[in-house]
């Protein structure tokens, strides 16, 4: 009897319930993803920023950055599949496809015998809008893995000719590094064959607000006569440069535009990993900063969409092996506010000094430069030691016409701006281990329709495939 009883008590928690269970409403997909990649940026960039930031306002802390208020923190990792530390290419392309490989390669598997498919593919096949964008070139190893299928890197002309067969909506960058074909004079020219693929290649924002308006499909460059390299460092940005923010919110325009099926976007401030390979911790922080500018646009874009829209927010590799702290219970990263340029730029400033004074230049000249520059003996006080070492790089910088440069993967600089650099960063109590890249684990955010998928232990080849969870793809 008992028993009747509980089978007949179930029976009516079934009828009563399970309706109920049924009809509950479903976690929206993710119609518009925003996937944002810092080249380079590991944690302690970062976490470096924000108490950057704060030291600037004159106290001890953090002043956050929008991103790092997501309601999903984590970190991931970043091994290839040969190597315990990545290169840009494999991790790329782990962060795009779901899959290691091995370093140098694009959008293939670790033998070089078959494509790996990007989860920018997967949202192009599920009829969204595709947009990949970088602060660098458009064919470099990041935004190269989300479209592009080849055995190396270095490949750009052949990472070029495999832009239009993905037949995403919207590129944007710097340029392309290698437009014509060197090895084969009679192949067509990358910009050609974009147009006659149906892309309209624009240079600029004002031929952007010309010509954007009838395009079906757009690639977005600088103006003619810029860097096809990369846009200008935010530290070193003038008026009318392009800026990764720009070119963020023509996307979100873009992608938009007489579509209601959603968008898949990426956005890559490649410029971080740049100065990190420099060990240039001014120019870093202000990088990490300019990239959430760019995250800002895809956030007021979300506050208007927020059942519908995902923003993910990661690193390829951590580079530089950066150290906050030296040794002393301190820092003093304010004393980083008073440098005004990269290394790059403060090199080509000590190379004009040297023309406009046909190479005789005097230790005060120098002091001069520095001072104006870097805050040297006015806001930043330097010990005898550190004023040493930098009369010996001066020496050693206007000692020949052909003297030595100090290479590191993105630039060659000077003996005396990398010296001078070096020693703001000593006094900042900022350390470097390396000028290349480590197997430090990179942050991740998110916030948005599916953000939950987010938590718990990740690999890097786990964040492509959430999303396109997420998304539904």
């Amino acid at each position: 009897m008992k028993k009747t009883f509980y089978l007949l008590l179930f029976a009516w928690v079934v009828v009563l319930i399970l309706p109920q269970c049924q009809n509950a409403p479903q976690e929206k997909k993710a119609k518009y993803v925003f996937y944002f990649i810092g080249d380079g940026m590991g944690v302690n960039q970062v976490n470096g920023t924000e108490m950057y930031l704060a030291e600037k306002e004159g106290r001890i802390g953090l002043k956050p950055l929008n991103f790092t208020q997501f309601p999903v923190v984590n970190v991931a990792t970043t091994y290839s599949r040969y190597n315990s530390v990545t290169c840009s290419a494999a991790a790329g392309t782990a962060l795009a496809t779901g899959s290691k490989t091995k370093n140098g390669t694009i959008g293939m598997d670790s033998l070089h015998k078959a494509p790996l498919y990007s989860v920018a593919v997967k949202a192009k096949n599920a009829g969204k809008k595709v947009g990949i964008t970088t602060s660098v070139s458009v064919d470099h190893a990041t935004p190269a893995a989300f479209y592009a299928h080849q055995p190396n890197r270095s490949m750009y002309y052949e990472i070029g000719t495999d832009l239009p067969k993905a037949g995403f909506d919207f590129y944007a960058g710097a340029g392309f590094l290698r437009p014509d074909n060197k090895k084969d004079s009679t192949a067509m020219n990358l910009f050609e064959l974009y147009d006659r693929e149906g892309y309209t290649l624009i240079r600029g924002m004002e031929e952007y607000a010309n010509q954007s308006g009838e395009a079906a499909k757009i690639i977005f460059i600088q103006q003619e006569g810029s860097d096809q390299g990369s846009l200008p460092y935010a530290i070193d940005r003038k008026e009318g440069d392009l800026t990764l923010a720009q070119i963020t919110e023509n996307a979100i325009q873009f992608l938009t535009r007489n579509n209601d099926n959603g968008f898949f976007l990426m956005v890559e401030d490649g410029k971080i990993d740049w100065a990190c390979h420099g060990n240039d911790a001014a120019t870093v922080f202000t990088e990490v900063v300019d990239m959430s500018e760019a995250v800002q646009k895809a956030l007021d874009f979300y506050n208007q969409h927020p059942d519908e829209t995902l923003i993910v927010i990661t690193a390829d590799h951590e580079t530089g092996g950066i150290v906050l702290g030296t040794g002393k219970y301190a820092l003093n990263l304010q004393a980083l506010q008073y440098q005004k340029l990269s290394k790059e730029e403060l090199t080509k400033a000590i190379q004009d000094l040297g023309k406009a004074k046909g190479n005789k230049i005097s230790w005060e000249d120098v002091k001069n430069l520095l001072s104006e520059k870097l805050g040297f003996w006015k806001e930043v006080q330097l010990s005898e030691e550190q004023e040493a070492r930098l009369k010996k790089a001066y020496a050693s910088t206007f000692s020949s016409k052909n003297a030595k440069m100090e290479k590191n993967l993105y630039a060659e600089n000077s003996q005396l701006a990398s010296e001078a650099i070096r020693i703001l960063d000593a006094v900042a109590m900022v350390g470097w281990t390396s000028g290349g890249h480590s197997a430090g684990v990179v942050p991740v955010y998110a916030i948005g329709a599916g953000s939950q998928l987010f938590s718990g232990k990740l690999d890097n080849t786990d964040i492509p495939k959430k999303i396109a969870e997420a998304a539904g793809y």
